[in-house]
């Protein structure tokens, strides 16, 4: 079994790029996703109440939000928490999926935390900050949390030097598949 992580800064296109490069050639685990699924479960809902201190009938993922932004070590904490979970996930999938020969890892912050040997291949999609900031704002995200969760990211250059491959995504659809495609012959 290989295992590729595709990884990039926020908003950068990382999902998109590894829906197509797994598409009909294996699963893909997506951290993002997972974060989602947890927020989702009793056990984090009970630890981020007691822990933030936040009212059980708020909405908890608007609450956080909040709380991020109003404090940095409010970040620090929540990935503290969250992290371990998402590599227990990440874990349930490679033993799930372990027949297979090639499995898709899309992880924000790979080489951030470090992951680097957890994977045969990594792929760092790139995309200017302006891009990036009117991807994140097109979706609903604020231009202040955008700086606070880019700001936890390292520069480009740094993903690079741990990157097999980068492909910049800073065009159109198309022209990501294709870039996606003369990639993928590589593996």
């Amino acid at each position: 079994m290989k295992k590729i992580g595709i990884t990039g800064s926020l908003a950068s296109g990382k999902t998109t790029a590894c829906r197509l490069l797994s598409y009909k050639k294996g699963p893909f685990f997506s951290a993002d996703s997972s974060v989602k699924q947890l927020y989702k479960k009793n056990l984090l809902k009970k630890i981020l109440y007691k822990k933030f201190q936040i009212k059980k009938n708020l909405n908890l993922k608007k609450e956080m939000r909040e709380k991020v932004l109003n404090s940095k070590s409010n970040l620090i904490m929540l990935e503290k928490i969250l992290h371990p979970l998402v590599r227990k996930e990440m874990n349930k999938f490679i033993n799930t999926n372990k027949n297979k020969k090639l499995l898709f890892f899309e992880i924000p912050l790979l080489i951030e935390n470090n992951l680097m040997k957890k994977f045969d291949y990594i792929i760092f999609i790139k995309a200017k900050k302006s891009i990036r900031l009117k991807r994140f704002k097109k979706k609903g995200g604020s231009p202040k949390l955008f700086n606070l969760l880019n700001s936890k990211q390292l520069n480009d250059k740094k993903k690079i030097k741990f990157s097999d491959y980068t492909i910049t995504n800073e065009k159109n659809l198309e022209y990501l598949k294709k870039k996606i495609l003369h990639m993928s012959k590589k593996l």
